[in-house]
């Protein structure tokens, strides 16, 4: 898999990234989820900034080739909540739960992206804006840039840069101890701020994804759609339309774009109850499973023997790309999207919160001492693999 990612041109690691920002600052708590900076506004010592940008990805393209199929614009909110969550929900497991101000920067090739696509984006953040408030969670729009760029730009790229203030000590780092145990919330199913059911997929994989699903007819007929250099024998190679039902009944192009879950109101309600508490909280994207280990700063191992069953999505992916475990446990979250560090008497109050929100969580493995940092997975077939 880690051939045929290379060959189309991304990375589950992003090792070329990683490296380039190496030797930059790392702020105010290294160990934090998201770069923490002073309140350079009001040099209140107290406080702290944070702010994080990120897109959907190229989950954009599956939109775009389910819009053009089916002519259901709706799907691109769903787009607009991706990007709103990969910035949301890291700076969540940051300690930031309120209050945040976001920023779009939207760019597409205006020949083949309309403006009743731009408005289903734009309108549906909006609209995601208000259903949140319901729960608690205020985030005020800035504006953004929007821009025409069918020199640089395919299809369309959606974006987010997203601020928020917060007391310096209600910053949550990254430290869990020996003795601590793991409690994992699920990607999958439908919470009650969720609409429909969500395949658990998130925002992460989908390039490799899209080509190892979608057949060969998608590359015929919508060459805009991927990059034209990458190797035609890794090029939609799957047996699948998007339009196919899987053997839940539900449309596989419905299973790679359900939206990606916040959990901002549930966490928030769990850090104001438990902060002390709370040993650090990971957000299971880019590097899913092994994500963990770039935040850790000292040698523990986390044993994550209780995951939950992979959902539908990643059986359907993982027979597709004929994919090691071990590389699908990096790439994908395989059902368990974000992972709480503390003690088993706060993790019990945990699952119950997120009961009432109607997600699913559970104690998925537990903290120990260790020579050097590493994470311990077994997964859904009892194969244990070790990452360090």
């Amino acid at each position: 898999m880690s051939s045929i990612y290379n060959a189309r041109g991304v990375s589950a690691q992003k090792e070329d990234v990683h490296e380039a920002i190496r030797n930059l600052d790392k702020g105010l708590y290294p160990n934090a989820f998201c770069k923490i900076l002073p309140d350079f506004s009001s040099q209140d010592e107290d406080y702290c900034c944070i702010m994080h940008a990120d897109t959907a990805g190229t989950k954009s393209v599956l939109a775009y080739l389910y819009w053009k199929e089916t002519g259901d614009v709706s799907v691109w909110k769903g787009i607009a909540q991706d990007a709103m969550v990969m910035n949301i929900d890291d700076m969540i497991c940051a300690g930031a739960t309120n209050h945040f101000i976001l920023s779009s920067t939207i760019a597409r090739n205006k020949n083949l992206i309309p403006k009743e696509v731009l408005s289903a984006v734009i309108n549906g953040c909006e609209e995601l804006i208000a259903e949140w408030k319901k729960f608690g969670i205020d985030i005020h729009m800035a504006g953004g840039e929007t821009a025409d760029v069918g020199d640089v730009i395919r299809t369309i790229d959606v974006g987010y840069t997203a601020f928020a203030r917060l007391k310096r000590s209600d910053v949550i780092s990254i430290a869990p101890v020996a003795g601590d145990v793991i409690v994992g919330l699920a990607s999958f199913g439908q919470s009650v701020y969720e609409h429909e059911f969500n395949s658990g997929i998130g925002c992460n994989g989908l390039t490799s994804a899209r080509h190892d699903i979608l057949d060969k007819s998608y590359a015929l007929n919508f060459p805009e759609s991927y990059d034209s250099r990458i190797p035609e024998e890794v090029c939609y190679i799957g047996k699948h339309r998007l339009t196919d039902k899987a053997a839940n009944g539900i449309e596989t192009g419905k299973l790679l774009l359900s939206p990606t879950r916040t959990f901002a109101p549930l966490i928030k309600e769990v850090v104001e109850k438990y902060r002390d508490n709370v040993h650090g909280m990971v957000h299971n994207t880019g590097g899913a499973h092994t994500k963990c280990l770039k935040y850790i700063a000292d040698p523990v191992r986390l044993v994550k023997d209780r995951l939950f069953e992979p959902p539908l999505i990643f059986q359907l992916i993982q027979e597709a790309a004929n994919a090691p475990l071990r590389e699908m446990y990096q790439v994908f979250n395989m059902g368990t999207r974000l992972e709480i560090y503390t003690d088993a008497q706060t993790a019990e109050s945990i699952i119950e919160i997120a009961g009432r929100y109607q997600i699913a969580a559970q104690v998925i493995g537990s903290v120990e001492a260790s020579a050097q940092k590493e994470v311990l997975v077994k997964t859904y077939t009892g194969e244990q693999l070790l990452y360090s």
